[in-house]
């Protein structure tokens, strides 16, 4: 048995990026419920578009 390695996590820096890029000096956590909200939308209206990521 081999160890098993996160697949993004062991690639993050090499060729892949962070999923999010959005940074806020304030308001941190109501950017974040904002953020979480909007991509729950968007996975619930845009599910039969076959979108992988959003």
């Amino acid at each position: 048995m081999g160890q098993k390695v996160h697949p993004i996590g062991f690639r993050l820096g090499i060729n892949r990026t962070w999923e999010s890029r959005w940074y806020a000096d304030t308001d941190y956590a109501e950017k974040l419920h904002a953020d979480l909200k909007l991509r729950n939308f968007l996975k619930k209206r845009l599910f039969h578009a076959g979108i992988s990521k959003i």
